[in-house]
């Protein structure tokens, strides 16, 4: 069977999903992006197929490795899309947002979708029920309000994200908890209802590696699933 390895190189992390014959096998998280790093996932996957999503200045270097070795497609605003982007200029729409929105058009074909991503930062990402990506909203991820706050006051402290907090903090660790992921978590409420406001039956979908700090606090139906991206980025390497 084919395999194809899709590359999500983030601002946080660089990860790789081996998909064996359309499933997915296993999740690679890369040390870096160096040339032996890719070396070391095609020896030891044999890839057919390779596609990457990039939004850092990754080393030039390994995009010709993964051609010479692979049938590799690096995703673009001219890669072959199952959605059309009648935005302002297509050319700046990250990587990431694409790929979401592949996975959204593929699970929920000719309806209204609303992808979000939850990683550095939070990207809401709108396709309409005619395939039309019309763009959305961007705000600061969780980690980039902790520091934000840490990095821009004289004592407020660095803290890490936990999954139980109460809601009202009593101390500065439990303050600061509160209030960003319960401030985020009203956030995406609130942006999933004004678009189901002006869109019927939409259907939202979420990702992204914080996520579980923010499903037990959202009021929302939605469809959760990390590997969201990745089955949009196999999706992508199908069409080109």
């Amino acid at each position: 069977m084919q395999t194809t390895l899709c590359f999500d190189f983030g601002n946080t992390r660089l990860k790789c999903a081996v998909f064996v014959g359309g499933n997915l096998h296993t999740v690679e998280v890369l040390p870096d992006d160096s040339v032996p790093a890719i070396e070391h996932l095609i020896n030891l996957y044999k890839p057919t197929k390779s596609i990457l999503s990039s939004v850092i200045n990754h080393k030039p270097a390994i995009e010709p490795l993964l051609a010479d070795a692979t049938d590799f497609h690096k995703l673009s605003h001219a890669s072959k899309l199952p959605f059309t982007t009648p935005v302002g200029k297509p050319s700046t729409i990250g990587a990431d947002r694409l790929a979401l929105c592949a996975a959204s058009v593929s699970i929920f074909p000719n309806q209204h979708t609303l992808s979000i991503g939850l990683g550095t930062c939070i990207t809401y990402n709108f396709t309409n029920k005619y395939h039309e990506f019309l763009g959305g909203g961007i705000s600061p991820g969780m980690n980039m309000r902790f520091r934000a706050m840490h990095e821009q006051t004289a004592l407020l402290p660095m803290v890490k994200a936990q999954h139980n907090f109460p809601l009202v903090g009593y101390d500065t660790n439990t303050n600061l908890q509160s209030g960003v992921i319960l401030g985020v978590s009203k956030e995406i409420d609130g942006i999933i209802e004004a678009y189901k406001e002006k869109y019927n039956n939409l259907q939202v979908l979420m990702t992204g590696g914080d996520m579980s700090f923010f499903l037990p606090h959202l009021r929302n139906k939605l469809l959760a699933d990390p590997d969201l991206l990745f089955k949009g980025l196999y999706h992508i390497c199908q069409c080109n």
